[in-house]
């Protein structure tokens, strides 16, 4: 699903930065898939973890065969050994595990998490061991839809804005700031956008 805010975004950005304008018109007809299945989007983000885009599709390919649906209560029966065989490391089937449990329990908070706050969605959401702030940002962007994240940890979305703006890694808080006051309220679209400059298919979690 694409996001209701990414036609006026798209138009503001290009008009705030010739950079972003010039990326934006290299994928005329690409957008931010929405993932409304939460469970499926957080899922997919542990098993994004510090692996390459390819790498990822292969394994979530994999990993959403072993069941024609896949959901919390049939995860908890998928033993280590058919987890293990789609390529995951033990560290993420703990992680992937502890992601269903989470929703087996907390089922009103998933079913109204719209009605929460970004603040109040990450206090929860960091209970999960193996959910961390980059998770929770991918979960914003590719869950909830939010318009203004700005994943300041993530690496590719880092690398991209050196090798777009031509300035050198690190960058200092002051830096990252000017560049989130700059596309604000729309970082997430600058966000994809520089992502997609970097790699050969578009991500979604």
């Amino acid at each position: 699903m694409k996001p209701r805010f990414w036609n006026k975004g798209i138009l503001y950005l290009s008009k705030k930065d010739r950079v972003l304008k010039s990326i934006i018109a290299s994928y005329p007809n690409e957008y931010l898939t929405i993932n409304s299945n939460y469970f499926h989007c957080l899922l997919n983000s542990i098993i994004g973890q510090q692996i390459s885009v390819n790498a990822a599709t292969s394994i979530k390919k994999r990993f959403f065969s072993l069941n024609k649906n896949i959901n919390p209560k049939n995860v908890m029966q998928i033993n280590t050994k058919s987890f293990s065989k789609v390529g995951l490391s033990k560290q993420k089937i703990s992680y992937i595990k502890n992601i269903a449990n989470f929703f087996l329990e907390n089922k009103q908070f998933v079913k109204n998490i719209n009605n929460y706050s970004e603040i109040e969605i990450e206090k929860k959401l960091i209970e999960i061991k193996g959910i961390g702030p980059w998770t929770i940002n991918m979960f914003f962007i590719f869950g909830l839809g939010k318009s203004d994240i700005f994943p300041k940890g993530d690496l590719g979305f880092l690398k991209a804005i050196s090798i777009s703006y031509k300035e050198k890694l690190p960058f200092s808080e002051n830096q990252l700031k000017k560049l989130y006051n700059k596309w604000t309220p729309y970082n997430t679209i600058a966000t994809w956008y520089l992502w997609r400059s970097l790699d050969p298919l578009p991500i979604s979690y």
